[in-house]
């Protein structure tokens, strides 16, 4: 008897410490190839942040930037495949799973940030989100970057000074197509070879933001840098369905909420960072900024523009005229 009631106290007291120790927090994997200083490394690390204070007890946010984890071109499937649970690519790399995205890829199209902001918050806009559900993926938010700028080995002024130069692109058709409508060479490369390419003279130049060419140094090794604000470089946050719909709800509206907030920061960021980072490398006397006339703009978008005929029906006209919309 006594024998029997040792255990059942050895048995009492196990149960207890078990009831006591509380299960470790599940891990959420962010995964960007970008600097931590850009506001896509910013809204990463208050994503993070967020998450420790509100849910701390049940997920950790672990951040992989500079593609520690997986480069531009592996980071979707590896999302798809449950590596990670978050990225935030540009909003070039969604070809493969749908052609709307690529209205974000046409020159000329947004006049400045806060026509994309307008575009990105209407109707068509936030359609554009799902547009990747039936592949397994939700967008799940825009964040900016910013408008991107043209670099080079020699300065462009007007579009026949492109022609023959080799440039890199993200994997877009439309961009490849509105650098081939002014006579030059794009090349499909990861993002993390640029500052490579640019330095051994592999490529004359290359299209980025200012976050981006100041961020990842690609202004030490370019001379020039023509203010074109041609076209727009955003992400689209984005998580599995796999991953995002098997979360508890209650979870799932504080993993949303504080991912607002994170990219709302995240924008803020990139509103302010470009004109600084613009300054930085003005201050720098690395690369001469190139500020065009009217007139020289202008033959920038007659060449370019053609390309939107190229791709309408891919993306849709009603999706192209929301858009053009937004401008106004």
């Amino acid at each position: 008897m006594k024998k029997l009631t040792t255990m059942f106290s050895v048995l009492a007291l196990c149960a207890g410490m078990s009831a006591g120790v509380q299960a470790a927090p599940d891990t959420i994997k962010f995964s960007h190839v970008v600097a931590e200083n850009t506001p896509k490394g910013q809204m990463a690390l208050k994503f993070r942040d967020l998450v420790a204070e509100r849910i701390g007890d049940k997920y950790v946010v672990e951040v992989y930037p500079n593609s520690q984890l997986f480069g531009d071109g592996k980071e979707m499937e590896a999302l798809l495949l449950g590596d990670v649970q978050f990225i935030a690519p540009s909003l070039s790399k969604f070809s493969k799973y749908t052609k709307k995205l690529q209205v974000y890829d046409l020159p000329f199209l947004f006049e400045d940030m806060e026509a994309v902001d307008r575009f990105q918050q209407s109707p068509s806009g936030q359609a554009l989100l799902s547009s990747v559900n039936s592949k397994g993926l939700i967008g799940l938010g825009y964040l900016h970057n910013g408008l991107k700028q043209l670099s080079a080995n020699d300065p462009l002024r007007v579009p026949a000074d492109a022609d023959g130069k080799k440039f890199r692109i993200m994997s877009s058709d439309v961009l490849a197509a509105q650098f081939e409508a002014v006579e030059a060479v794009p090349l499909k490369k990861p993002f993390s070879e640029v500052f490579t390419l640019l330095q051994t003279r592999a490529i004359d130049g290359q299209e980025n933001t200012w976050s981006n060419i100041y961020s990842k140094k690609f202004f030490e090794v370019q001379p020039y840098i023509t203010e074109s604000n041609h076209g727009v470089l955003d992400y689209m946050v984005t998580t599995s369905m796999e991953f995002w719909n098997d979360l508890p709800d209650d979870d799932r509206a504080v993993l949303k909420k504080a991912l607002d907030e994170a990219v709302a920061h995240g924008n803020a960021i990139a509103n302010d960072k470009a004109m600084k980072d613009r300054q930085n490398i003005l201050d720098s006397g690395r690369s001469e900024i190139i500020t065009l006339t009217d007139a020289e703009r202008q033959q920038w978008v007659e060449v370019m523009k053609p390309v939107w005929d190229q791709f309408q029906d891919e993306i849709g006209p009603e999706v192209i005229e929301a858009a053009v919309a937004s401008n106004q």
